[in-house]
């Protein structure tokens, strides 16, 4: 066990118990009516969900940086994750939202479709370029789709639906949308957690890696099918929150030695961290109506991205 996971774990463990007090109305268990009630059927589970999507998100944006070897790389450039919210805009357009199962099963298997098309596409090559345009490729046409989707609405209410499921949020959540991540997720960052080896290698390059006994298809699989799960189940039951992946190895980096296999655990403690804590920040805020997660955090991650970009700038010239 290393540094970061025994810090970002600490943190979690502080963390957990804060972020069910805090609310638009603090809850002081003591002397709040029905505060048992409250814990266990509305708090506990939208944190044990916050923390489950951004485990998987911080995951699979370590996992991808390390095998694309960019330190810019995001979850979201496999497709999948525009894959996943495609299902769900399509099960929100034929108003089959309704149901509490179709949704989520929607995105699944909008995550599965953007998964296959791109074992289709770069599957047996394992190129680390082929499949960075094969999954550019994906995020196109999914997002395409999705606003496709969006213009030919057919009605306002289900327009606005899309529209605010699309900024991503862990409102309204329940027991039931933990009980079909979490597995799921789990089973992902495993999955990763396996590849980290040889994504090791994969940093001395690719003919050293296959001299070192690195499968690149093996590989490309297990990342393909690990980060299907991780950021599919997140979108199939949150919807889309950006920038977790990008931001979260970066803050992990500092603390272990910036190998790929040191920095997927203590990234999926640290991912976390941040989601279940951007949650409390936006259940505190005194707005009318709550802000949405997806949007709360995109506003934290572009200045991040911006400041990524001119270190790298710097550090080029």
């Amino acid at each position: 066990m290393n540094r970061a996971t025994l810090i970002f774990g600490g943190l979690l463990i502080v963390a957990l118990p804060l972020s069910l007090l805090a609310g638009r109305v603090w809850l002081d268990p003591a002397s709040t009516p029905n505060a048992a009630l409250i814990l266990a059927e509305l708090r506990l589970p939208r944190a044990l969900l916050a923390m489950v999507v951004g485990a998987g998100l911080g995951a699979g944006g370590a996992a991808m940086q390390g095998y694309l070897r960019n330190p810019l790389a995001d979850p979201g450039l496999f497709g999948i994750a525009p894959g996943a919210a495609l299902g769900a805009v399509a099960a929100l357009w034929f108003g089959y939202a309704a149901s509490p199962w179709l949704l989520p099963a929607f995105a699944l298997i909008g995550a599965g479709g953007a998964m296959a098309l791109l074992a289709a596409i770069a599957g047996r090559t394992g190129g680390i370029a082929l499949f960075t345009l094969a999954g550019l490729m994906v995020a196109s046409l999914a997002g395409a789709l999705t606003a496709l989707a969006i213009s030919m609405a057919p009605n306002a209410f289900a327009m606005s639906e899309i529209v605010m499921w699309l900024n991503g949020a862990l409102t309204d959540r329940s027991w039931r949308e933990v009980w079909l991540a979490t597995p799921l997720v789990a089973l992902g960052v495993l999955l990763l957690w396996q590849s980290g080896k040889s994504l090791d290698a994969l940093t001395l390059g690719e003919p050293v890696a296959r001299s070192l006994g690195v499968e690149p298809g093996r590989l490309l699989w297990l990342l393909i099918v690990g980060i299907g799960l991780t950021v599919g189940a997140g979108v199939a039951v949150a919807g889309i929150i950006g920038f977790v992946g990008l931001i979260v190895p970066h803050l992990v980096r500092p603390f272990t030695d910036s190998r790929p296999s040191q920095l997927i655990v203590p990234s999926a403690l640290a991912g976390s961290l941040l989601v279940l804590v951007a949650d409390s920040v936006v259940r505190i805020l005194p707005l009318v109506t709550e802000l949405r997660l997806g949007i709360a955090l995109s506003l934290l991650g572009a200045p991040f991205f911006l400041w990524l970009l001119l270190r790298m700038r710097r550090g080029l010239a």
